[in-house]
């Protein structure tokens, strides 16, 4: 159920190229929340908006080479540290990857921002949806299952978080 904020500057990727990272971004993040990619349950709430800039500057010029960016946002408790890491290293390679040698593998080029909104702050339908709710929608878990769950998730990634220097 991730949405991600995809930038992909103009004519950075051929079209072919740019629908398949697409994709391959959805299912590196719809993974690595712990559900499978094939659901179509869980495809059909994770939502990517493609930004195109017409132009990226570094240090006040032109980049020589284009620069991406991609902030995949999810309720809180969905990411713990070492999912962090693995997004940002499989989305990081997918780009590279989708250039296809059309660029110098730099994955410095690549920014990646894995972001949890925190709980009660997840909004759709016109209503706050906590994580609870969202696990029981794209699970159809029994909704006591999915409370549970939400609070270990709730819990561990409040943890973590407590225990940054």
């Amino acid at each position: 159920m991730p949405m991600l904020d995809v930038y992909i500057p103009d004519g950075a990727l051929q079209p072919e190229a740019e629908a398949a990272l697409i994709n391959r971004i959805t299912e590196i993040l719809i993974r690595h929340e712990g559900f499978d990619p094939a659901d179509p349950a869980i495809r059909s709430v994770s939502w990517v908006f493609l930004h195109r800039p017409a132009a990226v500057y570094v240090g006040g010029a032109p980049a020589d080479a284009p620069r991406y960016r991609v902030v995949p946002s999810v309720p809180e408790g969905q990411f713990g540290e070492k999912t962090r890491a693995g997004v940002v290293a499989e989305v990081t390679e997918a780009i590279l990857d989708a250039e296809d040698g059309t660029w110098p593998r730099d994955p410095g080029r690549v920014w990646v921002f894995p972001t949890e909104i925190p709980e009660g702050h997840w909004g759709s339908g016109g209503r706050i949806r906590p994580l609870a709710a969202i696990l029981a929608r794209v699970s159809g878990d029994d909704p006591e299952q999915t409370r549970a769950l939400a609070s270990q998730r709730l819990a561990a990634s409040r943890a973590e978080h407590a225990a940054l220097p």
